[in-house]
């Protein structure tokens, strides 16, 4: 079997995930295309890589996003034919892969490209207005080839309820569920301090902007975990009100988590790794209530579901919440039905069963 992922550059949920699905079968080769070991902290080191022609170019985490045109003929173009099965994780362009005549493909979508879909206008709107007209176009090619490479996928599986709506409405295709893993084992509940923690990559489409607006409007500390496109704009507009960290280490994190007196999570996420990873360390979540977050936070138990996503209704449930109220051992306990154990069994399970 071959195991595919859109690119491996550094360690987001997305990447955690592939890693569980990379561990259930050690000795498969990989496929992506674009690699960095050190920006996904050696864990793939010992395996079989394999990249596309992509590699050659001189650009990486930061610039990745440039070459968006060409992932889906990158990933039409990775070796994959010589496999009976071929296990793709992908949340663009990895469900695009060419097996061989016969060979089952089973997709694990974190969500369809969200920029071709459910996000275009938003795309649009972020764009200079004289590349607008460029963009629609590329998007709407993004689209049809989108479509063409569900069409070629055996079955999916979706991380979450909202993805399987999405691949029902977007593909017409339907989908089991089961939701990513989150190693647990790693973090333990601590001392809450006075501060909020948002833990994300700094996109558009993650609304930082609104946890760091709510926390003004509620006077709370704010420290921010993650880099992206927005970071430079969030940093001019909150500096001063809100710590910006970049991109932390899995040991930083660790520290940081139990510390924090909640997780903010302004946006609709497909299922919200870092949401889950608050909860294992003991901190309760205040997060839309939409998406993956329905799946993962129990309102009043575990965190607070905020009705309507703009700042004033987020900074209300900051203000009004009595987070010393909440019980780590119980959070800690509810995080742990979404372990790695679980998902692994669960996967592999599916797996056998659709082949």
């Amino acid at each position: 079997m071959g195991l595919v992922h859109d690119y491996l550059l550094t360690m987001r949920g997305a990447e955690r995930t592939f890693t569980a699905i990379a561990d259930c079968w050690p000795d498969a080769p990989i496929y992506t295309t674009l690699y960095s070991a050190q920006g996904t902290e050696g864990r793939f080191a010992a395996r079989e890589v394999h990249t596309s022609y992509l590699q050659r170019l001189p650009v990486r985490q930061r610039g990745f996003r440039r070459l968006l045109p060409l992932y889906p003929r990158a990933v039409e173009r990775l070796p994959v034919s010589r496999h009976d099965l071929v296990v793709s994780s992908s949340s663009a362009f990895a469900h695009g892969v060419r097996p061989g005549p016969g060979a089952v493909h089973i997709c694990y979508c974190h969500t369809p490209f969200r920029y071709a879909w459910h996000e275009r206008d938003l795309a649009l709107q972020e764009a200079p207005a004289v590349a607008r007209p460029l963009l629609r176009r590329a998007l709407a090619r993004q689209r049809r080839w989108d479509l063409a490479a569900a069409g070629r996928v055996t079955h999916y599986i979706a991380n979450s309820q909202v993805t399987q709506e999405r691949i029902r409405s977007f593909y017409g295709r339907d989908a089991s569920v089961i939701h990513p893993p989150v190693e647990t084992d790693w973090l333990e509940p601590g001392t809450p301090e006075d501060f909020l923690l948002v833990v994300t990559e700094l996109a558009p489409h993650k609304r930082v902007h609104v946890a760091l607006e709510a926390a003004r409007l509620a006077r709370r500390p704010i420290k921010v975990v993650g880099a992206g496109p927005e970071l430079a704009r969030l940093k001019s507009r909150f500096e001063g009100g809100a710590e910006f960290l970049g991109r932390v280490s899995t040991a930083e994190l660790a520290q940081l988590y139990p510390r924090a007196l909640a997780l903010v999570v302004p946006n609709v996420e497909e299922f919200g790794i870092a949401a889950v990873e608050a909860q294992a360390a003991g901190r309760p979540v205040v997060a839309l209530d939409a998406g993956g977050t329905r799946e993962t936070v129990v309102d009043g138990e575990t965190g607070v579901l905020v009705e309507e996503g703009t700042p004033k209704a987020f900074a209300e449930a900051l203000a009004e919440t009595d987070f010393a109220s909440f019980s780590a051992a119980q959070i800690k306990r509810h995080a742990e039905q979404f372990s790695r154990e679980r998902f692994t069994e669960r996967f592999t399970a599916e797996v056998r069963r659709l082949t």
